[in-house]
């Protein structure tokens, strides 16, 4: 069986499978392995196991949908928000929270079949209003690894608590699913699919992460998730949160002109008097254990931004994404900027102007000619906006999700918990506008009757 990828994410959420999800994880994360942090660097690597499977256990889900009405996230329907519930848009909805129009048709949209960034109409005040009185303070690292997101993975167990509940199809949603994930060309596919399954078993397994084994053929962190500026003084990010984050929620960073490790003989440099003032909203797609507090003076701990050219960390897909064995990435811990503040290029009292040019030129030389505008948008992004600033700090809120964000975080192909989308073991050759192969499948009690009149008790699927 098959059906229509592309611009038909309705009808893929419509045809949810029915069955008895058994334990199917052949290997399972481990919170506390898979994440590993340099204190000496600009950055930490923040992933768990990039290799879990994801599997549900011992779950029933309903059975096959028939609804015709599913919502496609990032139009002006109803679309998830941030606190968890479900909104209507319309013509008059809050600025900076949905499309500017009420219709989706109406709505400009990207390359990537998003609504423009402008489209969504003027950020909400709640974004670059001051802070600095009542907040807490913070710091950024960096990294870009471009690993399938943690966030992308579904809820393995009821301990964890950082990704979506998967319990139940409104949980699910109301925690807005899984991230997305991307192949290596760029193109959106399943964060899970069906697993190996027999005319006599069926679970769900994530697609799994090229910086596992399976490199070119895995899926990875999709480019547009890279920072983009708002204006001059807002910005939108994803980030890597400390291991009590959770996925999905979004955090309002004000810059104070600091850095973490600051002191009478080591002040501020020209990067974070710049950055200062400036204010950026985040969004947690990774959780990593290596990610927290630490600094007495920053209660309110670390988050490691994604932006290109930040750092390849322990895993590195991304120079298997771009075919980057000869590219330059700088530290594994700190990237393109760590490398300019070498006394070869900047040193570590550069002016302003030679890091950001140093870093640039990095950025073209990794990304220029890649074929993912979007990494090298970000990655500027780093050197133009953000200043080319190691470690800043900033004072720190939750804020409702900006729905920019929520758009290109949340899933637009598993939007149920249920799937019959076949396993694939090389996403790579999936382009824009294919189909993805599924199964039939059944829960307990329902299987087809077979030739003879024996019924097969158990979930389980048709398989080739």
């Amino acid at each position: 069986m098959k059906y229509p990828f592309a611009k038909s994410f309705a009808a893929i959420s419509a045809l949810a499978v029915a069955g008895l999800v058994a334990c199917g994880d052949d290997n399972p994360s481990n919170p506390g392995q898979g994440s590993t942090f340099n204190p000496e660097s600009s950055s930490a690597v923040v992933h768990l196991d990039p290799n879990s499977s994801s599997s549900v256990p011992g779950q029933v889900v309903p059975g096959v949908s028939s609804s015709s009405g599913s919502v496609v996230p990032g139009s002006s329907a109803a679309v998830p928000a941030s606190s968890g519930s479900l909104t209507t848009a319309s013509s008059d909805s809050q600025p900076g929270e949905t499309p500017a129009s009420s219709a989706a048709q109406e709505v400009p949209k990207d390359e990537n079949g998003f609504p423009t960034l402008e489209s969504y109409g003027a950020p909400a005040a709640a974004y670059t209003m001051d802070i600095s009185a009542t907040a807490k303070r913070g710091w950024n690292t960096r990294y870009w690894d471009a690993c399938k997101p943690h966030c992308s993975w579904l809820r393995e167990s009821e301990n964890d608590v950082t990704r979506a509940d998967n319990s139940s199809n409104e949980t699910y949603a109301a925690e807005l699913m899984t991230a997305r994930n991307c192949n290596i060309h760029d193109v959106e596919v399943p964060t899970f699919t069906l697993g190996n399954v027999s005319k006599a078993w069926m679970g769900y397994e994530g697609t799994r992460s090229a910086c596992g084994d399976e490199k070119e053929a895995g899926v990875f962190t999709c480019t547009d998730m890279a920072p983009i500026a708002v204006n001059d003084t807002l910005a939108y990010a994803y980030v890597a949160g400390t291991a009590d984050s959770k996925c999905g929620k979004c955090y309002h960073l004000q810059y104070d002109g600091h850095f973490k490790d600051e002191f009478e003989n080591n002040p501020p440099k020209a990067t974070h008097k710049a950055l200062k003032g400036k204010h950026l909203v985040v969004m947690a797609s990774n959780i990593g254990m290596d990610v927290a507090g630490g600094n007495p003076n920053l209660p309110a701990g670390q988050f490691d931004l994604m932006v290109p050219g930040g750092g390849v960390g322990a895993f590195d897909a991304l120079s298997t994404q771009v075919n980057g064995q000869n590219v330059n990435w700088g530290a594994g811990f700190g990237g393109f900027l760590t490398e300019c503040q070498k006394n070869t290029n900047c040193g570590t009292e550069g002016t302003l102007d030679c890091y950001q040019t140093c870093v640039k030129n990095m950025c073209d030389a990794a990304f220029g000619n890649a074929g993912l505008p979007n990494l090298l948008r970000g990655c500027h992004w780093f050197a133009d906006w953000y200043m080319a600033a190691d470690n800043p700090t900033y004072y720190i809120e939750e804020v409702e999700c900006p729905q920019y964000l929520i758009d290109h975080y949340m899933t637009r192909i598993n939007t149920t918990i249920e799937t019959n989308i076949k396993k694939q073991t090389d996403w790579s050759t999936f382009k824009e506008g294919d189909v993805l192969d599924t199964l039939h499948c059944w829960k307990a009690g329902e299987a087809p009757v077979e030739p003879g009149g024996w019924q097969n008790p158990s979930a389980g699927c048709d398989v080739e």
